[in-house]
């Protein structure tokens, strides 16, 4: 396949719950290799009759109550969303997308009965994340941009990144504005030919699975943003192996880890630092060379080494601690809600998928003889609300009951995710922009939103 394009995008959402909130933004660019734009899009997503957005959510987008009545409805707007990230080779690009937005999407195509990963690998589709790029240019190519400062401190948050390098017009939080600054902040890095190509490298599986075979003894230098500044983003670490489990886990353990050389068998949760990292995605692992080894001081340097000696020496424990991670598995939540179990259901069957597609395609007066195929209780469930959110006034009494019943649970009762958190609920909502609107920074848009959206909860039946 020689068309490949990127598809630069950025979406705003409700809140930062990836199971419960919704997308009420999404803007794109399609580009071809060398970035040159070929056309954009721009999709704008009705607010779905059981969600309450975050207070912090609109205190941040400044979208109003009014325009989240406005645009497609959620199905609908899914399946444009999901066309264009799966045209065959799009390679999808955000900035901290793979940590959020791509997570994002994922639970949104599933909820809605869309295939949540081919945009991932199908039809030559791949992903890539810019912020991760923007760590290694600001490490290893400091001269391609300027780097904003927060109090002494580096910031890469993507709107001190916007203002400093005038990379877009216009207020950040926007859709476009955000896709327009990704895209602008691309082209900047773009110009270092030899390093784009480098670091766009990580984000090819193939090409990342290479890097990490060509390690020596095991030993690597991570890097992450949740390392921090103060780390530069970076730790060395000591590759333990795949997961046994998760089998697209690769996990590495921190060297520079103060607790380590006190591990005994029974104190390794508490003592020992282990990172996950899945291939082609925003973890970085690069060789321990002295170019990439710059930024660590003397102290982390020697303690990574001292560390490494004591493994060496306790080899029985090192074991004890590779087993340990490499077969660990995360708690089992109990009473997940249907929109929460994508991780949890497995992969539908071929009949399902047929069962899925047959639903999309059938003209609303139909899709509820559809609905009465389903066997499955959690396709099921989710094939209901996208009748009840979308289509309640074209649809039997029978199946209204049903979705309000659902709807006043998800209002007034917190669903849980699969992670044991808590959708947002109507006192919980209440709670939190109380809180807000006492903040005297907030600005008159910001105010009259959220004094809106006030007005809107105690109405709420």
């Amino acid at each position: 396949m020689n068309n490949f394009t990127y598809l630069f995008y950025d979406i705003e959402t409700t809140g930062l719950n990836i199971c419960f909130d919704q997308v009420l933004q999404f803007a794109a660019i399609r580009t071809d290799m060398n970035l040159n734009e070929l056309e954009r899009y721009e999709v704008n997503v009705k607010l779905n009759p059981e969600v309450l957005p975050a207070p912090a959510a609109i205190k941040t987008h400044n979208i109003s109550l009014s325009e989240m009545q406005n645009g497609d409805n959620e199905v609908e707007a899914m399946q444009k969303i999901h066309a264009l990230l799966n045209e065959p080779g799009t390679i999808s690009v955000g900035y901290n997308s793979l940590s959020f937005d791509d997570q994002f999407l994922r639970f949104s195509f599933y909820r809605n009965l869309l295939p949540p990963y081919t945009h991932q690998y199908a039809n030559g589709c791949a992903r890539m994340d810019i912020f991760p790029i923007t760590i290694l240019f600001y490490l290893f190519k400091p001269e391609a941009i300027q780097w904003p400062e927060i109090n002494g401190k580096i910031s890469l948050r993507l709107e001190n990144l916007i203002l400093l390098n005038n990379l877009a017009q216009g207020a950040a939080h926007n859709a476009m504005v955000d896709t327009e600054a990704t895209l602008a902040l691309a082209r900047k890095f773009h110009q270092h030919s030899d390093m784009w190509h480098y670091v766009t490298g990580y984000f090819n599986k193939q090409e990342d699975l290479m890097r990490m075979s060509q390690l020596r003894q095991n030993q690597a230098l991570l890097l992450h943003s949740k390392l921090g500044a103060k780390n530069y983003f970076q730790a060395p670490v000591l590759y333990l192996g795949q997961h046994e489990i998760y089998k697209n886990q690769s996990l590495w353990l921190r060297l520079d880890n103060e607790k380590l050389q006190k591990t005994t068998a029974e104190n390794i949760a508490e003592n020992v630092y282990v990172i996950t990292k899945r291939t082609a995605e925003e973890k970085i692992i690069l060789p321990p060379k002295d170019r990439f080894l710059k930024y660590l001081t003397p102290e982390r340097l020697k303690l990574a080494e001292e560390n490494l000696n004591w493994l060496r020496d306790n080899p029985n424990l090192q074991q004890l601690i590779a087993d340990h991670y490499l077969n660990f598995t995360y708690p089992k939540v109990e009473n997940i809600d249907a929109a929460a179990a994508l991780y949890e259901i497995g992969f539908p069957s071929p009949q399902e998928q047929k069962l899925f597609a047959d639903f999309h395609r059938a003209p609303i007066k139909d899709k509820e003889r559809v609905l009465s195929r389903f066997t499955h209780p959690v396709y099921r469930e989710l094939a209901l609300r996208i009748l009840g959110r979308n289509y309640y006034s074209q649809i039997s009494e029978n199946l209204q009951k049903e979705f309000d019943d659902y709807r006043q649970k998800a209002l007034g009762h917190s669903l849980i995710d699969f992670k044991g958190g808590s959708k947002l609920s109507k006192t919980k909502a209440t709670e939190e922009l109380e809180i807000l609107l006492k903040d005297q920074a907030l600005n008159a848009q910001q105010q009259n939103n959220l004094r809106n959206y006030q007005a809107f909860l105690q109405e709420l039946i």
